[in-house]
This record gives structure tokens, C-alpha cells and sequence, in this order.
């Protein structure tokens, strides 16, 4: 086996998962755990990329949390965060885990806007504006998965 011609800088990938009660408790405290977990990993609050990951968590654990709701059953948030190497952008990757696979939400080509008239249904849509990309993913054994990733930089 031949080394590298040019050694590579470490990398930390750091990761947070926790589980939350489905309820809008639950949701509020995973949305300031979130915050709190970025400034710890050097994403400053009140920073672009900090209050973007807010409005993405926020808008990912309220949808676990009503819609994604099974009695007795928590949602799961992970945060993953690989910076980039040698000053290039990183990557924040948000995900949000419920146990309603069948109710499954569009993912982003099948997502339609909703009519100015309708209560709901803005939430992906803002997730869509704000992430540079994202999915709708199924879970094993059950459930399903919201993933949301942005491309940071600090």
C-alpha cells in the first residue's frame, strides 16, 4: 500500500442524538438543545447558519411531534456536523425521526405549495427554501426520517 502524497488534516465529525417526548414540550426543549448543541460545536447563536438550523429543527420536531405522533412513542433528533477541510464549507445535517411511517410527508419534487387560503402545510416548504438539500427517508423497523443538510461555513 503506497501512503498519501499529501497528508490529510484530522477531521471531528461530531454527532448529537437524543430522543424527545412527542408532545410541543418535547419539541421546544429539542429546538433549544439544538441551539445550544451548534454554539457548542463553534456555530454561534445568532449566527446565519444558527438561526437557519433553528428554523429547520423547529419546523421538523413540530411535524414529528403532531403529526408523526403514535402514543407511547418519542421522535429522535440527530445533529451531525462535518466541518470542512482547509477553510472549504461544511456540513450540518439535521434529521428528525418519527414512528408514523405511514403517514408519510412529500419529499422535495413532490412538494406543492399550499393555496393562500389553507391553515397549514408552509412547514417543508420553508425547509425546502431554507436547506440546500433534503429527504424524505424510511426508518427500519418502522417510521420514517426528515433530513435536512446545510452547507456552513466558520
Amino acid at each position: 500500500m503506497e501512503a498519501l502524497a499529501t497528508p490529510q488534516p484530522p477531521v471531528t465529525v461530531r454527532v448529537f442524538v437524543q430522543r424527545f417526548s412527542s408532545t410541543p414540550r418535547g419539541a421546544r426543549l429539542a429546538r433549544h438543545l439544538a441551539l445550544h448543541v451548534l454554539h457548542d460545536w463553534g456555530i454561534p447563536y445568532r449566527s446565519d447558519a444558527s438561526e437557519t438550523a433553528e428554523l429547520i429543527v423547529a419546523e421538523l420536531v413540530t411535524n414529528a411531534a403532531t403529526h408523526g405522533l403514535v402514543p407511547g412513542r418519542d421522535f429522535e433528533l440527530r445533529l451531525g456536523h462535518s466541518p470542512g477541510i482547509g477553510g472549504g464549507r461544511g456540513v450540518l445535517r439535521i434529521e428528525v425521526s418519527d414512528p408514523r411511517g405511514e403517514l408519510r410527508p412529500p419529499g422535495p419534487t413532490e412538494l406543492v405549495a399550499p393555496s393562500p387560503g389553507s391553515d397549514g402545510g408552509r412547514g417543508l416548504v420553508l425547509v425546502d427554501a431554507l436547506a440546500d438539500r433534503w429527504a424524505v427517508l424510511d426508518r427500519k423497523p418502522l417510521g420514517k426520517t426528515v433530513r435536512a443538510e446545510l452547507d456552513v461555513s466558520h
